[in-house]
């Protein structure tokens, strides 16, 4: 994802400026180091289900006071430095923004995307 291209769309939409006074974005970034104990890691192999990704999108997307909710996560082989999921929340002020960028990335992570690291 070309977050300056996306998020100029985004500004195009006819009700942006209406509704919307925060954005948020997640950069997920693929570690050269395990989250398990540290130990090195050269690759890792990605793969996100979709559908549930789309599902969990369109679901916080619904939450109060949000405008847009865009997800774009990468799979197959990446290596460290490489980009791993995109998130943009859109919304109107952060009482709501933050909580549903915070909840959506943990219920990814949790529930549609499998990893496996090569060491």
């Amino acid at each position: 994802m070309d977050i300056t291209r996306t998020l100029a769309q985004l500004k195009q939409d006819p009700g942006f400026a209406k509704n919307v006074g925060m954005v948020l974005i997640h950069n997920g970034i693929v570690r050269a180091w395990s989250r398990k104990d540290g130990s090195p890691v050269s690759s890792i192999d990605v793969t996100p289900d979709l559908d549930r990704i789309e599902a969990l999108r369109r679901e916080y997307e619904k939450k109060p006071g949000i405008y847009k909710v865009l997800v774009e996560a990468c799979s197959g082989r990446l290596q460290p430095g490489d980009d791993l999921l995109f998130i943009i929340v859109a919304g109107d002020i952060r009482e709501n923004v933050k909580p549903v960028l915070a909840e959506l990335l943990d219920r990814i992570k949790a529930e549609a995307v499998i990893k496996t690291e090569h060491r």
